[in-house]
């Protein structure tokens, strides 16, 4: 992109956007490639993020979800206990007609050329195939296939992990870390939503779903259509009306960002918001009309962290088990976020916040010993 407009000039510097370290604009004519890695901060260590593939309706719109998503990773990656800071970045246009081999070469050469800055992974667009293919132009791509010396699916832990922070939702506000006898209702069942209605169901849940893509809607129903679980999910059309679902008692936002806005807390029936979508809050204030509603709002990138500590650990040589054993400690950390909110007097999100920001400024004091 090395024609930028001045509307993503004024998205690069704004400085709410969280003071980010490095903003890189690439571009491979011959490939088609526009991308954009954020850094937002390495005081804990590299930046550690996805890579997302999408068709923003603007250059200025992929600046600014790069610059949201990366400072999103600085903070989940401090409350996982990683030894990483906070990266993204996202890939300009539609993956079905754009996504290509050489493509995803070229993108990866251009990961290569921070020399270690930036560690990328699969998101929303893109998948370990993909990222097979990055590493061959760069060693800073991880989620790869276990063929290739890699962990797989990341969406795996990361559905276990927003269960986990389920868990200690119905602890917190029931008194019982189970699902038993709960309704959920799940956004979204692709990658990460499919495998949270499995642990739901696991645990006794009811579930009720929905999605963009009626052939991943299909897909959970069909499955579940005959068996222990049968009659035990059901699907509405759409997000307005699931949100509206009576006798709700936990809503899991698991698409795109942006799920809890002006229109939708005031909509939701649920008492607990927790679910695997990043950047869940629209905009600053929405977790304080959650608490006032007397909403318990688990935040997004603590219960969301299970994917970012399974591919972390692939850089030092990949054990499910010792990840899984990872992530089983959101339970903990989800449980002591809502326990500094309670003591503080702040909502859930503010109180992650600052124990994440504790984190990295302790780090970055370190350093400058």
């Amino acid at each position: 992109m090395t024609e930028m407009t001045d509307g993503v000039l004024h998205t690069l510097f704004r400085t709410e956007q969280g003071g980010h370290e490095q903003v890189v604009l690439c571009q491979d004519r011959a490939t088609g490639l526009k991308a954009v890695i954020a850094i937002h901060s390495t005081a804990l260590g590299p930046a550690l993020g996805g890579t997302r593939f999408h068709a923003y309706a603007s250059d200025e719109e992929a600046v600014r979800d790069a610059l949201n998503l990366s400072r999103g990773m600085s903070y989940k990656n401090a409350l996982a206990g990683l030894d990483h800071g906070g990266g993204k970045a996202v890939i300009i246009g539609d993956p079905d007609s754009l996504k290509s081999e050489e493509l995803l070469l070229a993108y990866g050469r251009f990961v290569d050329s921070l020399g270690g800055r930036y560690v990328t992974a699969c998101d929303v667009g893109t998948y370990v195939a993909d990222m097979d293919v990055v590493a061959r132009t760069t060693r800073w791509a991880t989620g790869r296939s276990p063929e290739n010396g890699g962990a797989g699916d990341s969406s795996v832990l990361t559905s276990f992990g927003v269960f986990q922070g389920m868990r200690a939702s119905a602890q917190h506000l029931w008194g019982d870390p189970t699902l038993r006898g709960r309704k959920v209702a799940v956004a979204g069942v692709g990658k990460v939503g499919k495998h949270l209605v499995e642990h739901l169901l696991e645990d006794g849940a009811e579930v009720v779903i929905t999605d963009v893509r009626q052939e991943s809607v299909q897909a959970v129903l069909d499955k579940h259509a005959t068996g222990k679980y049968a009659g035990k999910v059901t699907a509405v059309a759409g997000t307005d009306a699931l949100i509206r679902v009576e006798g709700l008692d936990i809503y899991a936002p698991c698409a795109l960002g942006g799920a809890l806005n002006d229109e939708s807390v005031p909509a939701l029936t649920a008492k607990v918001v927790c679910g695997a979508a990043n950047n869940q809050l629209a905009h600053p204030g929405v977790e304080k009309d959650l608490a006032d509603r007397g909403i318990l709002y688990a935040p997004d990138y603590v219960v969301n962290a299970g994917g970012v500590i399974q591919v972390a650990d692939e850089l030092h040589g990949f054990d499910f088990d010792r990840c899984k054993a990872k992530a089983a400690k959101i339970f903990d950390t989800t449980l002591a976020i809502f326990a500094r909110a309670k003591a503080d007097g702040i909502p859930p999100a503010a109180a992650a916040d600052r124990i994440a920001e504790q984190r990295m400024s302790d780090a970055r004091a370190g350093r400058a010993l």
